[in-house]
């Protein structure tokens, strides 16, 4: 299989390097090759320019000026998977949520949460970010959008309630060691 391909992309090649002839075989089929057949009236085929795009200068984009921020681009920005009604149940204090966007995020633009108004984990360009041992209680969450380390957009503060499970629930205590039996007397 490697042989096959080795040879497709040498004879894909060949044009850009080598001239090609034409020629009609014995049972009538039409060759085309890079060697002029001996014995054979063969056309030297003439193949027309390749075309060639001319690279264009690297622009940059226009900075803002330190301290300047750049006006909001999404029309779109809010969290999604909270409950809106009833306590979120995280035994472990780990969920997720996610991000609606319009429109998508901009290769230079990161998100990153903003929990109790602190910012929360890493920035990441991904939609859906992950929150770790949130403790049981009210909060509130919102993501914001950042330029290198520039907060350009945030959205609207959701309130939720995290529940978690009361490990000193008599529920989840080990049960008592069965009594020891008396001995016989």
């Amino acid at each position: 299989m490697r042989r096959i391909l080795t040879c497709l992309l040498l004879i894909l090649a060949l044009p850009a390097s080598a001239q090609i002839y034409k020629y009609t075989d014995a049972n009538g089929n039409t060759v085309f090759t890079n060697q002029p057949p001996d014995g054979q009236n063969a056309e030297t085929v003439e193949l027309p320019a390749t075309n060639t795009v001319e690279a264009q200068p690297l622009t940059t984009p226009p900075s803002t000026p330190a301290g300047v921020v750049s006006p909001a681009s999404y029309a779109v920005l809010e969290l999604t998977g909270l409950p809106s009604d009833e306590a979120m149940r995280a035994n472990n204090g780990t969920f997720s949520v996610g991000v609606q966007l319009e429109p998508r995020l901009a290769a230079t633009h990161r998100l990153r949460l903003l929990l109790d108004g602190q910012p929360y984990g890493q920035p990441s360009n991904v939609p859906r970010l992950q929150l770790s041992n949130v403790e049981r209680g009210e909060h509130s969450l919102a993501v914001e959008i950042l330029n290198g380390e520039q907060s350009i957009q945030q959205s609207a503060s959701v309130t939720f309630t995290v529940q978690r499970v009361n490990t000193s629930s008599p529920a989840l205590r080990p049960p008592p060691p069965p009594p020891t039996p008396k001995p016989a007397s």
